[in-house]
């Protein structure tokens, strides 16, 4: 019953000044709408910048690195003498860039639980024809179902299917760039000239386009054993294992640990990819600086307001104490008023939040570098209206502490003496 009270009063002060509630539940909604909004934007836009490149690079790359050797005969002929060896200009050694047994590194690979799904890839260095000229590029040899599964390959090829590398003899799917300098359509047949010096036509089946124009100048797939044609290598060779993880965290131990076991060189995706982890980790931290910001501002918001209502209130405020009222009560009384604030401004911004995301949604983003992305990213994550929330009821709670304090202090007599 006497809650029941308390929350009447709380009611009844909330009313009476109505306009002074109103303007604060207004400033709670836009700092939650403007933090979800701004969260789910960003966010969006860092996961469709990221997967450019990350969605696109190995967790774990195992690869053959061309090297000179670190030891040298002058170095083993003179093992106990207390000189130093000092050889410059050391070449590489006579050595093929194919992972040797590589068969079998990918069947081990595959049943190791730690493994979500294993790609090989053979890298060909060619010369792409066009007249009497000539430009460099890179065609990858893959398996067109694996590199789908694991790199979701169809999504970057933007005409043909990515199923005739597989289906087509001696077929390639261009990079969008440089089937423009070639002025290849789908259907012709174009020549390269590989790092041998020997001429090899290859029919155009498809587009790829990854968003990235200096990949897309040069870059262009095949099959597997198309590649290893064009290098003139058996059918076992294979230039790098592209390996996806079921935890992305652990990819810099297996890679060490892949290193070691297999005596290959490995590279991990976050040493591979730093600075985009960096970029996007430094603009998520500014997206919830601001959006926390907000939040606090609209918390300052509500704690003047409720600093003049109880200075308004001084009057009635001494009245409940003198009635039996205890500071307790007041505390109640105001911290509910707070809280009230808090939760309806907050519910209301988490609606109009979602209904400013699901807006930005369906304006159209058409660009030639994202040929995939038909409208502005957008993030839903849970998560940033549970965030928006907790924040709104936290803030607005202290918002609410502090006056609600300083009213269950007031001495009744005092302020009725001075009436």
């Amino acid at each position: 019953m006497k809650l029941k009270l308390l929350f009447d009063i709380a009611l009844a002060l909330l009313m009476a000044r109505w306009r002074q509630t109103l303007v604060a539940a207004i400033g709670v909604t836009f700092s939650i709408a403007m933090f979800v909004t701004l969260l789910s934007f960003m966010t969006g836009l860092n996961d469709m910048l990221d997967g450019l490149i990350v969605n696109r690079t190995p967790h774990v790359r195992l690869y053959k690195e061309i090297k000179p050797s670190s030891k040298q005969p002058i170095d083993l002929t003179n093992k106990n003498s207390s000189s130093y060896n000092f050889v410059s200009s050391v070449k590489p050694k006579n050595e093929r860039i194919e992972i040797y047994n590589s068969g079998a590194i990918i069947q081990n690979l595959k049943k190791d639980k730690r493994v979500f799904g294993v790609a090989p890839k053979v890298t060909a260095q060619v010369f792409y024809n066009v007249g009497a000229l000539q430009f460099g590029g890179v065609i990858n040899g893959i398996d067109p179902l694996e590199e789908n599964k694991l790199f979701l390959f169809d999504s970057y090829v933007t005409e043909g299917q990515f199923l005739d590398l597989k289906n087509v003899p001696n077929s390639i799917i261009l990079g969008k760039g440089a089937a423009e300098k070639m002025l290849a359509k789908l259907g012709d047949v174009i020549q390269i000239t590989t790092s041998k010096g020997e001429i090899i036509s290859l029919k155009v089946v498809g587009y790829f386009q990854s968003g990235l124009q200096e990949i897309d100048n040069i870059q262009s797939y095949a099959s597997i054993k198309t590649t290893q044609k064009i290098l003139g290598e058996s059918n076992n060779f294979i230039t790098d294992i592209q390996v996806k993880l079921n935890d992305i965290g652990q990819a810099p131990l297996i890679a060490k640990e892949y290193e070691s076991l297999y005596e290959t060189q490995a590279i991990d995706i976050q040493k591979a990819n730093s600075q985009f982890e960096t970029g996007s980790s430094v603009r998520n931290l500014i997206s919830y600086a601001v959006g926390i910001t907000l939040l606090i501002v609209a918390g300052f918001g509500i704690y003047n307001i409720l600093n003049m209502m109880i200075y308004e209130k001084m009057d009635s405020i001494a009245i409940m104490k003198a009635t039996g009222f205890s500071g307790k009560d007041v505390q109640v009384i105001f911290i509910s008023i707070a809280l009230s604030i808090g939760v309806f401004g907050g519910l209301l911004g988490l609606a109009v939040g979602f209904g400013l995301t699901s807006i930005i949604d369906q304006i159209p983003f058409n660009t030639d570098a994202l040929p995939t992305i038909k409208t502005y990213p957008i993030n839903y994550n849970s998560k940033f209206y549970f965030i928006g929330i907790s924040f709104s009821i936290i803030t607005t709670y202290f918002a609410g502490y502090f006056p609600s304090k300083k009213a269950s202090n007031i001495d009744p007599v005092i302020i009725i003496r001075g009436k």
